[in-house]
């Protein structure tokens, strides 16, 4: 090919960058564009992190530079699906690779699930970072609130819960949001994981964070601390698991404090059902289980209810249907072979390729995406050579067409303007932003000049 090999990449989180930045070192003449569905990029980093995780908000710094290389451009605000689809993307790009993401809430089947007061994790998430196509209010007025899941965000989503709104007033949190918080009425949020403390997804400094707070006692049940063969080997396996079960360890056998709020960490409860009056959660029934002696746990027989007034779903994560792909819906995931698509004939799907949690699952933290992306690029320049070319290659068609089709889209000098609009609305009050939620405002921000 005499010219650059053209890839578009659509999603703009950090599956989409870490792909961009594999194409970019690759040593290949390549020329990428991204598309992104929100006015700004970073996806997962900037809708999907707790706010009070500056840490792992230090990932844009890297992202950022990525976006900065020549032959990279941004083009936000563009659903794909509804703004374009994978027949008008191949119009202009040798090549598509998706980098979607989870965003959806993954469904329990319980009874009860539907109550006024159940909520899926990815929505309230979505709430307190400042979502541009969700509600501006929440519902805090649960006097105590169950969490179900034993990852880090089911810790994330009791964690923002429990401490109170002037320690979250220090992040970027969009002032509905912090007035929202300021009239929570929790006083209890409990955590509730079906196996054991060995087999909790927390990482340890996620884990830890949760005692940091002067207002929030984390309170652990001796009860639940208990371990069998395959746990033992868990613990002696892996480093991680080690410190989370040593962490637990101590905070079931430390004296319960006096800080205003109590956050429960439990084990070997599976959720049985979501209790309710008048269309409304007014508790939940778990199921005690045990230990079978491999790390895996079985029913009792033996139930509890639980008197909360709200329960938050944090089981996991699902991805969306992509518009003209094979999707499987059990796994929410595209059917691939190292990254490039198949059909549900398990014959390749030209020119279109996956990366990250829609290539693989909502699975591992972020940095376990960049091996992810290097597989799929190496797929994608193993088959440059037999890509069938795009019709119209220059630069510009593509810009042309988004235009001519009335898309207000978005750029990386726009993403450069919102970004300085929003540290300029949190530099009076000593905060590093204040975050834009509505959509027009973003879009108008970045579009200036």
């Amino acid at each position: 090919m005499s010219r650059p090999l053209r890839v578009a990449v659509v999603g703009a989180g950090p599956a989409g960058i870490y792909t961009v930045d594999a194409l970019v070192k690759s040593g290949a003449e390549v020329s990428v564009d991204l598309f992104e569905r929100m006015p700004a990029p970073f996806g997962l980093i900037r809708y999907g992190v707790a706010p009070d995780h500056p840490r792992i908000k230090g990932i844009v710094d890297a992202l950022h530079r990525v976006l900065e290389k020549p032959g990279v451009r941004l083009f936000g605000n563009i659903d794909y699906g509804t703004d374009l689809k994978l027949d008008e993307l191949r119009q202009f790009y040798d090549a598509v690779v998706f980098a979607t993401g989870a965003v959806d809430d993954r469904p329990l089947d319980i009874p009860g699930v539907d109550l006024d007061g159940s909520h899926g994790a990815a929505e309230f998430v979505s709430w307190y970072d400042g979502h541009p196509d969700v509600p501006r209010d929440w519902p805090l007025t649960a006097r105590s609130v169950a969490v179900l899941g034993a990852g880090n965000v089911a810790l994330d989503v009791a964690r923002v819960l429990a401490k109170s709104a002037e320690e979250m007033l220090v992040t970027e949190i969009p002032d509905n949001v912090h007035a929202g918080l300021a009239a929570n009425a929790v006083t209890d949020v409990h955590v509730f994981g079906r196996r054991g403390p060995a087999q909790a997804k927390f990482t340890p400094l996620e884990l830890r964070e949760l005692d940091h707070s002067p207002t929030v006692e984390v309170i652990v049940d001796p009860a639940d601390i208990e371990f069998d063969a395959g746990s033992l080997a868990a613990i002696r396996g892996s480093k991680q698991v080690d410190m989370v079960v040593k962490t637990l360890q101590e905070w079931a056998i430390r004296d319960v404090g006096d800080r205003p709020r109590r956050l429960h960490l439990h084990f070997f409860h599976a959720p049985a059902a979501i209790l309710g009056a008048d269309g409304k959660v007014t508790g939940l029934r778990t199921e005690r289980t045990e230990l079978t002696g491999d790390g895996s746990v079985r029913g009792t027989g033996v139930f509890h209810d639980w008197d909360v007034q709200a329960v938050y779903r944090a089981v996991g994560y699902l991805s969306m249907h992509l518009a003209d792909l094979p999707f499987d819906h059990v796994s929410g995931t595209v059917p691939h072979s190292k990254g490039r698509v198949l059909d549900m004939d398990d014959d390749l799907v030209p020119g279109a390729y996956v990366s990250g949690w829609i290539k693989r699952g909502p699975i591992g933290l972020i940095g376990h995406t960049k091996g992810c992306s290097s597989e799929t690029v190496a797929s994608l320049l193993a088959d440059a050579p037999t890509l069938h070319p795009a019709p119209q290659p220059d630069p510009s068609a593509v810009v042309t067409f988004l235009r001519q089709r009335g898309i207000e889209f978005t750029t990386w000098q726009g993403w450069k303007n919102l970004d300085a609009y929003e540290r300029a609305l949190g530099e009076p009050h000593g905060r590093e932003r204040v975050k834009v939620v509505e959509r027009p405002e973003m879009v108008r921000v970045s579009r200036q000049g």
